[in-house]
């Protein structure tokens, strides 16, 4: 499809739900609701559900800010990951809003905001580092009588890794973002080496590493499809007037690919990607700092819109459509053509939320 016949199509369908402080109902299932971080007056978090016609489902405290999710494949568990560098994993029953375990990171180590579990669900892989270093070490968890027990940890692949996404073929891919930080400072970035790691996920096995040509772009989130492409989303760390592309896509064995767009428009997303949800047409990805979030074709790469969605936060796919959501209650429905369903919650988000189809 060529930009102008697109962006055509989405003039003549129109936007079917204006933004507003009323907003309108979310489309209703009860069998389907969203589940993700969430903020509170007075500094609380929580993990929040919502309905699919915007009321809360539930809500649990944490004892911090959470970040990424992990959904067990086959039961109704998940684990909200502490938000770097974290101190806590908090395994939930998500269907009935049940908390099962907070469980808290092991001496000098840290949690690096996400998870995901095997494609049997036996196992919960986690990025973590070592609290002095930032020495970039794998969790394997193991579920035990409803509970996390931690089995083994994997290294060698790096510093400072973030997200953690399983493979069609069952091994892991992680975006490790090269940065020793204290706290949340940086204390290397003339020095910071990025990668993005295939790990064999029954060993720990360093199978393949990908790196791009500017090493101050420190690769932070992912997404994955169904036949193993890989998608990266950057966080830039070198001059502030510079905007290199802030999205890659990746097979193993071949070279990184930049999404299209020019410099300006790479601009917009000043300098951080926070989520990224691939269909087989479209790729999304959101900006909290840029307040905005992009649209590109899935196979040209070419950028298709960049449209504002103040502090964008969680982006998830199902069923051909995206999901896209904001900290200050935003929600955008994208169908498999790109248009635009807008709708409007109380419930602020957090970076990352996932939708479950029960």
């Amino acid at each position: 499809m060529q930009r102008r016949q697109f962006l055509k199509g989405l003039s003549a369908a129109g936007v079917l739900c204006s933004l507003g402080l009323a907003g309108c109902a979310l489309p209703r299932s009860p069998q389907r609701y969203l589940i993700g971080g969430g903020r509170r007056k007075q500094g609380r978090y929580v993990v929040q559900a919502l309905n699919l016609d915007g009321s809360l489902r539930y809500e649990l405290p944490l004892p911090d800010r959470g970040h990424g999710m992990a959904v067990h494949p086959h039961q109704p568990l998940a684990v909200c990951h502490a938000r770097r560098p974290g101190g806590f994993l908090c395994l939930f029953d998500h269907a009935e809003g049940r908390l099962l375990q907070v469980r808290q990171a092991d001496p000098q180590r840290h949690y690096y905001g996400h998870g995901v579990f095997s494609a049997d669900g036996r196992r919960l892989f986690t990025t973590e580092g070592v609290s002095d270093s930032s020495e970039g070490i794998i969790g394997v968890y193991e579920l035990i009588a409803g509970r996390l027990e931690k089995m083994a940890e994997y290294r060698g692949f790096g510093i400072g890794p973030h997200e953690i996404r399983l493979l069609p073929s069952g091994n892991l891919v992680v975006g490790v973002g090269g940065v020793h930080t204290y706290g949340r400072e940086p204390l290397n970035l003339n020095s910071m080496a990025p990668s993005l790691s295939y790990l064999d996920a029954a060993t720990g096995e360093l199978l393949e590493q990908a790196t791009l040509a500017n090493k101050h772009q420190s690769i932070r989130h992912l997404a994955v499809t169904h036949d193993g492409e890989v998608f990266t989303g950057q966080q830039y760390r070198g001059e502030p007037d510079d905007y290199p592309p802030l999205i890659v896509r990746h097979r193993p064995g071949q070279p990184l690919q930049a999404l299209g767009g020019t410099t300006l428009d790479w601009a917009r997303f000043n300098h951080y990607i926070a989520s990224i949800a691939v269909t087989d047409t479209l790729i999304a990805a959101t900006s909290p700092p840029g307040n905005c979030y992009g649209l590109w074709h899935r196979h040209s790469g070419e950028l298709l819109r960049i449209a504002p969605l103040p502090d964008a936060s969680g982006a998830a796919e199902q069923d051909g459509n995206i999901w896209l959501g904001s900290g200050q209650g935003g929600i955008r429905l994208l169908d498999s053509s790109g248009r635009e369903q807008r709708f409007y919650s109380s419930y602020e988000w957090d970076n990352h939320w996932a939708l479950i189809d029960a």
